[in-house]
């Protein structure tokens, strides 16, 4: 089997072409990256205000 250095055309071919040694550690630190980069950025996000609903009115149980 020859060494074939040509990027990959299949998504098998990516596959394993993308778990081999060099390339392994490059993505495994970019999905940790990419994955630290979302988490950042969703934290950053403010909440939705909802309308002024005020809570129901509490009375007092009669006796």
């Amino acid at each position: 089997m020859s060494e074939d250095n040509s990027p990959p055309r299949t998504f098998k071919g990516l596959l394993r072409w993308a778990t081999t040694p060099p390339q392994a550690w490059g993505i495994y630190l970019l999905a940790i990256i990419l994955v630290w980069l979302l988490s950042f950025y969703a934290g950053t996000l403010k909440p939705k205000k909802t309308p002024d609903a005020s809570p129901p009115p509490v009375t007092a149980p009669r006796s």
